[in-house]
């Protein structure tokens, strides 16, 4: 079973009250509904889903709802449930703020998300109807919401970033998608849909993959330090060796010949290693800025030379 299955059937066992349930309802339909011969046509392949939509109509609105099982026709394994209701139609689609008149409505009515309440189990409705998202133990995070028309998309929106999820909209060839991207935010919506076992899975992974990146990165800059260290010690290696080629070795004085004789034995050595070294073979205290500032006066000398040669 994937995770939105599961994120799914989790809101689906959500009881709210009688207005949260039209504000679900109303998301469900205004997203999945046809209307045909005075019926109400709804579709799903979650058993859950249907199952609590079913009872929804009946226990609001005291209609019989016809519900049948079918193949489905998409290749897919799972079966697609046929929801049918055949009374009240124009009642139920004007109450949940679809069509008025015979017209479908744009833009659903303020009373459908008077309260965050019904924002929230709008949204729940919504995403039951046209809504996956991706499980963050194999994919890259990612929710979105697949809407056929633009206005209703602009809505969609609108409500998911009235919770500051930061959602935003692509043109698709056949229709909208609503989606978010960020980790945190993709855990707030499951936080408002109520999906809160779904919220504890989600989290768990998140909090494992930013460790393991955390780790990752931290591994890439120590590396990336060790390399610099490697790099530099060779480069005063070769600085120290051209000055004893072309014989101005002896043009140091001696606390930088000093530090020179030990690179060359400690080749490997990062700066405060090799300080450390020298302070304890000498019994002469040298911080590794101070050794830094003698390497300095290595690459000074050798680079006047050469602009000389």
């Amino acid at each position: 079973m994937s995770f939105a299955t599961n994120v799914k059937n989790e809101i689906v066992k959500y009881e709210g009250s009688k207005t949260e349930n039209i504000a679900l309802l109303s998301g469900f339909i205004r997203n999945n509904g046809t209307v045909e011969k005075n019926s109400i046509f709804l579709l799903t392949e979650n058993a859950s889903i249907a199952k609590k939509i079913y009872q929804l109509v009946k226990d609001i609105y005291h209609v019989n709802v016809v519900i049948s099982q079918m193949k489905n026709a998409n290749f897919s394994k799972q079966n697609l449930y046929h929801l049918k209701l055949e009374e009240k139609e124009a009642e139920i689609l004007s109450d949940l703020s679809v069509i008025e008149n015979g017209k479908y409505l744009e833009e659903v009515k303020e009373y459908i998300v008077s309260s965050e309440e019904e924002i929230r189990c709008y949204l729940m409705g919504t995403f039951l109807s046209k809504g996956s998202i991706n499980d963050p133990k194999t994919a890259r995070y990612h929710l979105e919401f697949l809407i056929e028309r633009k206005k209703e998309a602009e809505f969609i929106k609108k409500l998911l970033n009235y919770f500051h999820l930061n959602s935003k909209i692509l043109n698709r060839d056949k229709g909208y998608m609503v989606y978010i991207k960020e980790a945190e935010k993709i855990g707030d919506f499951l936080r408002i849909a109520y999906a809160n076992n779904a919220v504890l899975y989600f989290e768990d992974i998140r909090i494992y993959r930013d460790h393991k990146n955390m780790t990752n990165r931290l591994n890439n800059c120590e590396q990336a330090n060790i390399d610099k260290i490697v790099e530099t010690a060779a480069n005063q290696v070769k600085e120290i060796e051209y000055l004893k080629e072309v014989n101005a070795f002896d043009l140091l004085d001696d606390k930088t010949k000093q530090a020179a004789e030990y690179r060359l034995k400690y080749q490997e050595a990062s700066l405060l290693e090799l300080s450390e070294i020298i302070s304890y073979e000498t019994s002469s205290s040298i911080t590794k800025s101070g050794l830094n500032h003698r390497f300095r006066k290595i690459k000074e000398l050798v680079k006047r030379l050469k602009e000389n040669e």
